[in-house]
């Protein structure tokens, strides 16, 4: 019975110390479609402008490298987050670039970075005017 006892609290340890690391695979969001409407086409500078914007809006700092490619970063305390946008008048994506504090591991992170690129992108969307077409995360 004692050995049960035993037992039954390293599988309870086990599963506190596991439930606490909270990784993630990387979610990555690839040619998310732009949705033009039939009366206009947005152009480049519109895309940039909008995802700019949505950026700013969650506290990302956006830097632009060229034309179709923005480097977003998010400071959250002692965590930061960076990813690569690169866009087109048609498509967007986001993708990993570095992180500090996040628990980066190969293809794994700290899942709160899915939930902020998530609502980047949410965001992106909304300035977009696409509030239908909010990626999913997989």
């Amino acid at each position: 019975m004692k050995n049960l006892r035993i037992l039954a609290f390293v599988l309870i340890l086990c599963a506190a110390l596991l439930g606490g690391c909270r990784t993630a695979p990387i979610h990555n969001i690839e040619l998310a479609p732009i949705i033009n409407n039939s009366q206009s086409t947005r152009t480049l500078e519109e895309v940039k402008n909008s995802i700019i914007k949505a950026g700013y809006s969650l506290n990302w700092q956006m830097t632009d490298v060229s034309p179709g490619h923005l480097i977003a970063t998010l400071n959250i305390r002692s965590h930061e987050a960076v990813v690569d946008i690169t866009y087109t008048t048609e498509s967007y994506s986001i993708n990993y670039k570095d992180s500090t504090n996040l628990k980066h591991k190969g293809d794994t992170i700290h899942s709160n970075y899915n939930g902020w690129i998530n609502n980047l992108a949410r965001a992106i969307n909304i300035e977009l005017g696409q509030y239908n077409n909010i990626p999913q995360s997989s």
